[in-house]
């Protein structure tokens, strides 16, 4: 399968230390890529080398804010020193803060903005300088399904997603003659800790997430894998300004009646 074969690739994962970061991350070495991590979190960055390197992955990690941009061009410099170019960016770091419209804190709908759209940009900027000069490259910005839909208390989110879905086709607009393919993902509802609480039986957003998906499940991590792949690899080199969905289905459909079967 050399359409997705990724070795000697070197892929750089933001906030690739757990979570869905991290499986996509692994998929991607398992496919052969070397990782590159980057965290705020240096206990999160040690914990997460030490898997990858148990795993038998060759990985490296960064400690550095992605919305900082004097400081990333610096680590990104380094980066390239220290380990080589970087073939793949996935733009993954991000956050969220559920918090009504009408109570939301300025600062907190900016923090959100700055993680969630302008460090992807920040990112994407600094590592297409050298895609455009080799004349290849590979971006994958981690979008939503609230690129597409509205939901109570995630404006700033929202706001966010949709701005890195349009960010994302503007990007592939202009970097596609330097044959780079800017997409995106967009995960659905994923079982993770963090939504781990809301995963119990009984739960009503649990039982909310299984009936409006088709699939009638929560994705798995590892759900991701594949679409990271095929948008690293040449398998998706006339692939460019798409978002992706894995989210079993939620999108495609209005949904059921709860008493459906």
């Amino acid at each position: 399968m050399e359409l997705f074969n990724l070795k000697h690739k070197r892929a750089l994962i933001t906030g690739g230390t757990h979570g869905l970061g991290m499986a996509m991350a692994e998929g991607l070495a398992k496919a052969g890529a070397e990782l590159v991590i980057t965290s705020t979190t240096p206990s999160k960055l040690a914990d997460a080398l030490y898997y990858y390197k148990e795993k038998g992955y060759k990985a490296s990690g960064y400690i550095f804010d992605v919305t900082d941009e004097k400081v990333a061009a610096e680590k990104v410099t380094q980066i390239t020193k220290e380990v080589g170019d970087i073939h793949i960016l996935v733009n993954n770091a991000g956050i969220i803060k559920r918090v009504p419209a009408a109570e939301m804190a300025i600062s907190e709908f900016r923090q959100v903005i700055d993680v969630d759209l302008v460090g992807p940009f920040i990112m994407a900027q600094l590592v297409a300088k050298q895609m455009i000069e080799r004349k290849e490259g590979k971006i994958i910005n981690i979008c939503s399904m609230m690129s597409e839909l509205g939901r109570n208390t995630v404006s700033a989110y929202a706001a966010a997603k949709g701005g890195l879905k349009m960010l994302t086709r503007n990007l592939a607009t202009e970097w596609a003659k330097h044959n780079i393919q800017v997409n995106g993902i967009g995960p659905g509802y994923f079982a993770t800790s963090q939504t781990e609480p809301i995963r119990v039986d009984g739960h009503p957003f649990n039982e909310f997430i299984i009936n409006r998906t088709p699939a009638a499940r929560w994705g798995n991590p590892e759900d991701l894998e594949g679409t990271a792949v095929f948008l690293a690899s040449k398998a998706s080199d006339f692939v460019n300004g798409q978002i992706i969905y894995v989210d079993g289905g939620i999108l495609a459909t209005i949904g059921k009646p709860s008493n459906e079967a």
